[in-house]
């Protein structure tokens, strides 16, 4: 297999060609004149640019190396390209829950929140699309909703200018942390959108963290072999990082090529649970290093429902993106291809990264590890539940699972016999239903709301 480093730099070489010729499409009057003011050459066709190598160079030498997401307790997480991985959940449109399935509400957000704030190793809380909202409201009702629920980390779901103007001033109502950041994917091949462009602009100048996305679909909009859709994807990343660079120079930024997915010529779908998925999200991780930069990308599965496909997908998932070294990585409760966001997924989704964690922590063969002097005591033949050492030990010696059956067969039976989705929508709900301490005071929600009521009016 082909090591990281050859990866990174036979994809960059490849995205520098493409960014010389053809160049890339950038829809938006402004952004367009400032990219060619800034060393941009015109393309053969109207909106193309083509980017020199030395232009890329130089808006990458802008990029921070470091990408704080601050909490509302004072801490968060710092990232880097070598960073331990900072554990988003997910975007969507809908809800399974139950067994049912619906589209995503404004009332679900609440309770979204209020889950995720509770889930230990989740450490960042994204928007979801609200079905109920008026698109051009729904990113400032979804952090309204987010910021009286949860402390963590908020990356919102942009939906359109006005509310990522508003999005600025919903910040500075809060603090000047970095407590929420956004972000935008390419519509590609080697393509920028006027919305994707404007919600950069709007939001330039106040040292807001962004996302960067790559989503070249290999077998559409990206060629069918990895190592092409890859050269696509950066491409349209570089490009964009180009873009956040010439409108606010030192823009902290985050570079995401694992959103890059695969065509099923059979079904039509696009696949983002397969092993290419995992293949991508290694070139991400490998990109950003190769660039210094915080990388992304997704864990995700077909499955509809938490069931034995989404545990293969996602836990193989989760533990390839922790394994290759990726920043960021999205999905916990995602199901359907990041349509569906699951609560009682998510609380599997959490069981399993403390699973991989734990695995992770591997073994230590210190002094009080080997624990020679307890083996001596305890004598051959002897027994160690007893001993000091195994009480001073034992809770930080095993993980202990919150839904995994540990239990007798007859336990199990008098308890219902439920499987694990169904012990995880009875956690999620409990979970939910437990009221968040968002440390916001009434004038900063009074504020919020004036704020998300004036979007669209």
């Amino acid at each position: 297999m082909t090591n990281d480093t050859d990866i990174a730099e036979a994809v960059h070489a490849a995205s520098l060609e493409l960014l010389a010729d053809p160049g890339v499409k950038l829809e938006h009057p402004q952004v367009l004149a400032a990219v060619l003011g800034a060393g941009g050459r015109p393309g053969r066709d109207a909106e193309v640019v083509r980017l020199p190598q030395e232009l890329v160079a130089e808006c990458l030498a802008r990029c921070p190396r470091q990408v704080a997401l601050a909490d509302r307790r004072g801490g968060g997480r710092t990232l880097t390209a070598t960073s331990a991985p900072s554990l988003w959940s997910c975007p969507g449109m809908y809800l399974y829950r139950r067994g049912q399935h619906r589209p995503f509400a404004a009332r679900d957000m609440e309770e979204t929140a209020r889950l995720l704030d509770r889930l230990e190793r989740v450490d960042v809380v994204f928007g979801l699309s609200l079905d109920d909202v008026p698109p051009v409201r729904r990113d400032v009702v979804g952090l309204l909703h987010m910021a009286q629920n949860t402390t963590k980390h908020i990356r919102v779901l942009c939906f359109s200018p006005e509310g990522a103007a508003a999005l600025v001033e919903m910040r500075r109502t809060v603090g000047p942390d970095p407590w929420l950041s956004l972000g935008f994917t390419a519509h590609g091949p080697l393509r920028w959108t006027w919305l994707a462009l404007e919600i950069y602009r709007l939001t330039a100048g106040w040292g807001l963290p962004v996302t960067v996305n790559g989503e070249p679909m290999a077998g559409a909009s990206g060629p069918v072999t990895l190592a092409g859709s890859a050269a696509v994807g950066n491409a349209e990343i570089l490009a964009g990082l180009v873009v956040n660079q010439v409108l606010e120079p030192g823009r902290p930024c985050m570079y995401n090529l694992g959103l890059a997915h695969t065509l099923d010529m059979r079904t039509g779908i696009a696949v983002t649970g397969g092993p290419e998925n995992a293949l991508l999200a290694r070139a991400s991780a490998a990109l950003g290093r190769f660039y210094g930069l915080p990388s992304a990308s997704w864990v995700s599965t077909e499955s509809m429902a938490p069931d034995a496909q989404a545990a293969l997908e996602k836990m193989f998932g989760f533990q390839t993106h922790v394994d290759r070294g990726v920043s960021a990585i999205w999905g916990v409760g995602q199901l359907e291809s990041e349509l569906t966001f699951s609560p009682a997924q998510a609380v599997i989704d959490d069981e399993m990264l403390g699973y991989i964690a734990r695995y992770r922590r591997g073994l230590s063969v210190g002094e009080g590890d080997l624990a020679l002097d307890c083996t001596r005591r305890v004598g051959i033949a002897g027994s160690f539940m007893e001993d000091d050492h195994t009480l001073e030990h034992y809770r930080g010696a095993f993980f202990e699972p919150r839904l995994l059956c540990r239990q007798r067969r007859a336990v199990w039976r008098d308890r219902g016999a439920s499987d694990l989705a169904v012990r995880a929508e009875t956690v999620a709900a409990e979970l939910a239903a437990e009221p968040v301490d968002a440390g916001l005071d009434a004038a900063q929600v009074a504020e919020l709301e004036r704020l998300a009521r004036g979007v669209g009016d």
